[in-house]
């Protein structure tokens, strides 16, 4: 199954969190778009591994993604390594996404980084011929694959983008998504404990930080990207 964009996250809830509205909105338009979870947040103070997944599930329908699938890392401990490389690798040649999503390269979860310079080091390692990988259940070796943009997408700290994506259209879908994540966002009966993320404060600044990036080129909602090289246009026009 060849996809357009494959979209990663550290965690369930990191690709609604982030870039929810650029996905629906790709989705709208015809591409196809899949998410793959590297852990299930089991580490969350709130909730458990069981209900993260349920609310997982409920986010994808809401987006309308092809498919979502979790590859069961370790919450919390992440690593870069040879192991955690091949896993990614693997699905990128299943899957052979034209873009790639994933974590903000700098962020005040620890896992958040790893993972962007994890599955950064394996989009390149993908496309080498050398390194053989074989998916469970097929014949043969996968063929190499490289995708032809990452984009790293912006997460708690506020990052500079390099460039926004207009989500006015798709910003109600975006929240929506978000709050599938009944356990862990803002709920005034919950009697969990208290997070940085269970404030009606966090939840808020998920819309006002778009309609800050939206003021910023002039639309109502935008959501931010960080690049790995200089994006080329074919015309001065193409920019808005």
């Amino acid at each position: 199954m060849k996809i357009d964009i494959l979209a990663f996250g550290a965690h369930p809830d990191d690709v609604e969190l982030s870039c929810a509205g650029t996905i629906y909105k790709e989705i709208q338009n015809g591409k196809t778009v899949g998410i793959l979870d590297l852990t299930r947040g089991e580490l969350g103070t709130r909730g458990t591994a069981e209900t993260r997944k349920q609310e997982a599930a409920h986010a994808a329908e809401i987006l309308g993604v092809s498919f979502r699938e979790n590859l069961n890392f370790s919450d919390g401990f992440i690593i870069n390594n040879k192991d955690h490389q091949l896993e990614i690798i693997k699905r990128i040649r299943q899957y052979r996404p034209e873009i790639v999503l994933c974590n903000a390269i700098d962020d005040r979860h620890t896992d958040h980084a790893k993972a962007s310079q994890l599955v950064s080091d394996a989009c390149f390692l993908s496309g080498l011929l050398k390194i053989e990988t074989q998916f469970e259940g097929e014949d043969g070796f996968q063929e190499p694959w490289r995708p032809k943009l990452i984009y790293h997408y912006i997460q708690w700290k506020p990052l500079h983008p390099d460039f926004v994506v207009d989500i006015s259209l798709q910003i109600d879908q975006k929240m929506a998504s978000v709050l599938a994540y009944k356990t862990q966002f803002y709920n005034p009966k919950s009697q969990a404990p208290e997070t940085p993320i269970s404030s009606k404060n966090f939840v808020d600044s998920i819309r006002y930080r778009a309609a800050d990036l939206g003021r910023l080129v002039g639309v109502d909602y935008a959501e931010g990207f960080n690049v790995e090289r200089l994006p080329a246009i074919d015309s001065l026009f193409d920019l808005k």
